[in-house]
C-alpha cells in the first residue's frame, strides 16, 4: 500500500514515515500542498493523510481539488489535523473525506491502525 503524507511539521512528518515504514507501506512526505500536488500527479497512492494547515495552501482546498479531479477522485483521503471545530471537521466530509482525526489525540500507531481499516473499507 502507498501511501502520500502532507505534513509542514517536519518532526510529524518523520514521525509517521518512520511509523509506516516500520508497518509495511511504502510513504512519501512532503511540506506543502505544492509538492503534494507534483507528487500526486507523478504517482499512484492508495491513501492521501492530509494536514489542514499547511503553509501554501489549505489542506480542504487540496481534497476538494483531489475530489474533483477524474484521475485522483477515487483516492482514500484522512484529514489528520489539530483543528476540531465541527464545522471545519463538518466540511472535511461533505468534500470527501474518508476520516477525520486530530493529531492530539492519536499516537502513531493508532493514526497507522485507522489507515489500515480505511484502506480495507471499514
Amino acid at each position: 500500500m502507498r501511501i502520500l503524507l502532507i505534513e509542514d511539521e517536519e518532526f510529524i512528518r518523520d514521525i509517521y514515515t518512520g511509523e509506516f515504514k516500520k508497518n509495511g507501506f511504502e510513504i512519501d512526505s512532503v511540506g506543502s500542498g505544492k509538492e503534494g500536488f507534483e507528487k500526486l500527479a507523478q504517482n499512484k497512492y492508495d491513501l492521501l493523510l492530509l494536514d489542514i494547515m499547511l503553509p501554501d495552501t489549505n489542506g480542504l482546498e487540496i481534497l476538494k481539488q483531489v475530489k474533483q479531479n477524474p484521475a485522483t477522485n477515487t483516492l482514500k483521503v484522512i484529514l489528520l489535523t489539530n483543528l476540531g471545530q465541527e464545522a471545519v471537521i463538518k466540511q472535511g466530509f461533505q468534500l470527501g473525506a474518508d476520516k477525520y482525526l486530530i493529531k492530539m489525540s492519536y499516537n502513531p500507531d493508532q493514526v497507522v491502525a485507522e489507515v489500515k481499516s480505511v484502506l480495507e473499507g471499514q
